[in-house]
């Protein structure tokens, strides 16, 4: 079993949890709103509370296709013979007289004409010309949608801070809403810093690598509907980062950058973050990640996450996440765990939580079953691509033994 006197276990480190909950006391939610269409709207996050002006369904009409009649005519023990009149559609309602011992052909969808009270599904029916054999249903208003069942006109539909899926979609369309208020989609500018970063599809010279921490940002920031700005890569240059640090300070409401952050760097982030804003250096108790940098530049929050490519994912998801939940309007929610069999052993050593990389999934038996993706390195970036889930170990934990039951966060939207 491994103990405290790993090197992680270091005093002073803010478990995550902890540090969620300060930083969300630090942030508020932008106020700035606009107007969209109905297909503009996917995603977007509501800024006021939408009423119906209509009553859903706005008119009696058939869950069925078949016949409808009034209850009241049907004589016998199981069956009763109509006389057949004419016949409704939907957009096309019968409009003609209700006679005594009559029935119509309706469809689903179609008004159910004043007078009429029931509806008798087709395979409970038989026709002989216009005469209508129809097995009598269990009560008066089989098959009927009645006019506002579902809601009445003035009726709250969806919350202030609703976003907008696809079911939301449908709802504003069948209550005929083609526009709404959302709030102004959150600006997020990010760049990259570090000569030895190379574009994408260049050669790398000895000493260089390829710029991919901002390729796994600009992802993580289109998965979360915000407006990305994204600057590129800055130069190992004092007053080239102070500029870009400006800029992206004026342009947008969060500014994002990864690395720069930890004890010991040996560039300019740093220097040029603590004379240009209000920032405080964070250091976390979670594996993997640990440097964190969050403050101001101007009027926007800013967040710094660690260089290396996991824990910047990491600490996006844990931490960036939430807050640009908040910012945006939404509600943060406590994140899904759920309870599986671990498949393989895992070694920990206490003194950092750690979220680890891991596969759910079902066993033959139904049951839910977890591995790991398997090395952990927070250099490795593929082990997020083939991970659907988050194996969640508590900060004090120590090795996990085969078979055991562990916590386990399956990824929300923003990985999926």
């Amino acid at each position: 079993m491994s103990t405290k006197s790993d090197a992680c276990a270091q005093p002073g480190l803010m478990h995550p949890t902890d540090a969620i909950n300060a930083l969300l006391d630090q942030v508020s939610v932008i106020e700035q709103s606009e107007m969209v269409s109905l297909n503009e709207a996917v995603g977007r996050i509501l800024s006021e509370d939408l009423a119906s002006c209509i009553d859903l369904p706005p008119f009696d009409n058939s869950s069925m296709d078949g016949y409808a009649f009034k209850f009241d005519e049907l004589t016998g023990e199981t069956a009763t013979t109509l006389t057949l009149v004419g016949t409704s559609f939907a957009g096309h309602p019968y409009k003609g007289k209700i006679p005594a011992n009559s029935c119509i052909r309706i469809m689903t969808g179609a008004p159910v004409p004043a007078g009429y009270d029931t509806v008798q599904m087709q395979e409970k029916t038989s026709a002989d010309g216009d005469k209508i054999t129809i097995e009598h249903p269990n009560a008066k208003g089989n098959s009927i949608r009645y006019c506002g069942e579902e809601l009445t006109a003035g009726t709250n539909v969806l919350k202030s801070g609703t976003q907008i899926r696809a079911a939301e979609m449908g709802v504003l369309a069948t209550i005929g809403i083609s526009q709404i208020r959302v709030k102004a989609r959150l600006k997020v500018a990010f760049f990259s810093t570090g000569d030895e970063l190379r574009p994408v599809g260049s050669e790398l010279a000895p000493g260089q690598i390829y710029d991919s921490n901002r390729y796994s940002i600009k992802g993580l920031l289109t998965q979360a509907n915000v407006e990305w700005i994204d600057l590129g890569v800055i130069e190992d240059d004092k007053e080239a980062i102070r500029g870009a640090f400006r800029e992206a300070a004026k342009k947008a409401d969060m500014v994002l950058t990864s690395g720069g952050v930890s004890v010991g760097d040996a560039d300019y982030t740093k220097q040029i973050l603590s004379e240009e804003g209000e920032i405080t250096f964070w250091r976390l108790a979670i594996k993997p990640g640990k440097p964190f940098a969050f403050g101001k530049l101007g009027k926007a929050v800013f967040c710094g996450l660690p260089g290396n490519p996991v824990s910047s994912m990491v600490t996006f998801y844990k931490l960036v996440w939430p807050i640009v939940n908040k910012m945006q309007g939404l509600t943060v929610k406590e994140p899904l765990i759920v309870k599986a069999t671990l498949t393989s052993a895992i070694r920990k050593q206490p003194g950092r939580a750690e979220y680890q990389r891991g596969i759910l999934s079902r066993d033959d038996n139904g049951e839910l079953v977890v591995s790991t993706t398997g090395g952990q390195g927070s250099g490795m970036l593929t082990s997020m691509s083939l991970a659907n889930c988050f194996i969640n170990l508590e900060q004090e934990q120590g090795d996990v033994a085969s078979g055991a039951q562990v916590n386990v966060e399956p990824f929300n939207s923003v990985l999926c």
